[in-house]
């Protein structure tokens, strides 16, 4: 049986599928959604079985929005001969909005009163993973991004000076969340300029979190790289609750003297 290279799979699915990439397959590679073997070498060789696992795997992302732990039971059902019975996973409201560039409707939003520091609605609700797949495959131009978000080329033309979008020529799923949370803020009275901290605040933790499981992702195998993602997931976790809790206690000084 012939196998493929992970180049000659990029190249049988690119038309398919636009935002495909080598990383990306290595990344579903290291979630185990794919187990291509290896040549003594350490090259991946990708079977025909492989390539239409893989398939499956980016159709269920992109038009069933199904998260990467729904298709790995899919698929794990699907080895052992069960059928797929249980239903799609329903999408997150406020995620399918970001995939369409649109706002969730106001009853998706999670309004209930938090029990937590008084911080306001919401504010306790789970997040994402932080390296999940990206909110949604989604290319758009500047104009298309300033229609989704309300932003007018200047603004946007200022955030990018800023770093917190990149100069294009087209942006993503990700860059349309940064861009619409950019544009909540403005609405405070904040300005492009003040929002310049939180990209220096990502870029030190993204610093400090790669320094810390660097010996992990030198060993460049799957199960190392999945080590190294989960520690990042938790490290950014704890240091978002010990952000708040600083915040919260330099707000109550202040603000309740």
């Amino acid at each position: 049986m012939r196998s493929h290279t992970i180049g000659e799979v990029l190249n049988r699915l690119k038309d398919e599928f636009d935002d495909i990439t080598i990383s990306k397959i290595r990344f579903l590679e290291a979630e185990g959604l794919i187990t291509p073997d290896r040549t003594e070498s350490g090259y991946r060789k990708f079977t025909p079985a492989d390539v239409d696992r893989l398939r499956y795997v980016l159709r269920a992302q992109r038009d069933r929005y199904l998260p990467l732990k729904v298709i790995k039971d899919e698929l794990a059902r699907i080895d052992a001969g069960l059928p797929v019975e249980a239903p799609p996973a329903k999408p997150d409201p406020e995620e399918v909005a970001v995939l369409r560039g649109e706002e969730a409707a106001p009853e998706a939003r999670d309004d209930s009163p938090d029990g937590g520091d008084g911080a306001g609605p919401g504010t306790d609700r789970p997040e994402p993973a932080l390296l999940a797949s990206p909110p949604s495959d989604v290319q758009l131009s500047l104009g298309e991004l300033a229609d989704a978000t309300g932003l007018t080329d200047r603004e946007l033309g200022q955030l990018r000076d800023h770093g917190l979008l990149p100069a294009g020529p087209t942006y993503d799923g990700e860059d349309l969340r940064v861009a619409k949370l950019a544009a909540d803020l403005f609405e405070w009275g904040l300005e492009p300029r003040h929002l310049r901290m939180y990209r220096q605040f990502a870029d030190r933790e993204q610093a400090l979190y790669e320094q810390l499981v660097q010996p992990l992702l030198r060993q460049r195998n799957p199960d190392s790289r999945r080590t190294a993602v989960e520690q990042v997931e938790s490290l950014a976790a704890t240091g978002a609750r010990l952000h708040r809790a600083l915040l919260a206690r330099e707000l109550r000084a202040r603000l309740n003297p």
